[in-house]
């Protein structure tokens, strides 16, 4: 018996700002600790100093630069909203009827090869040969993985 899927639920949106400053005040402290300590600190294990440093470093950029990163993509997904729509898009999934028909393919459009990779003469394949044509997926190989 199988047991019945659940919807999976939204992504959890943190706050960056709280998480990247929590974070730094993490590598601040460990940073204070490590230089009061620095003495009594054996010389193979001084480096924990400039791991602290340079968490520390990098959350204070992080802080800078998440906010500019996140006002940048807010900007960048109006920009793409505002050309669907001025191309007649009305939302992300919507396409426009002139889309459709470019890209239309019919039963008579497929010519090339068959599903085995043998030609097929150039010439346009009826119902009855796409019938037969899905009766040999079972002979597709897939190449081995690499």
């Amino acid at each position: 018996m199988t047991r019945p899927e659940r919807p999976v639920p939204p992504p959890l949106e943190g706050d960056d700002r709280l998480i990247t400053a929590v974070i730094t005040a993490g590598f601040l402290v460990a940073l204070v600790v490590l230089l009061i300590v620095r003495g009594s600190l054996p010389a193979a294990d001084r480096w924990w100093i400039w791991v602290a440093a340079f968490g520390t470093v990098l959350g204070l950029f992080g802080l800078v630069y998440v906010p500019y990163l996140k006002r940048s993509r807010a900007r960048t997904a109006e920009r793409r909203r505002a050309a669907r729509e001025a191309a007649g898009y009305h939302s992300a999934t919507d396409i426009t009827v002139k889309d459709i028909t470019a890209t239309d393919i019919t039963a008579t459009d497929i010519t090339a090869t068959d599903i085995k990779g043998t030609d097929v003469a150039d010439r346009d394949l009826g119902a009855a040969d796409l019938a037969a044509t899905d009766a040999k997926t079972s002979d597709i190989t897939q190449a081995p993985p690499r």
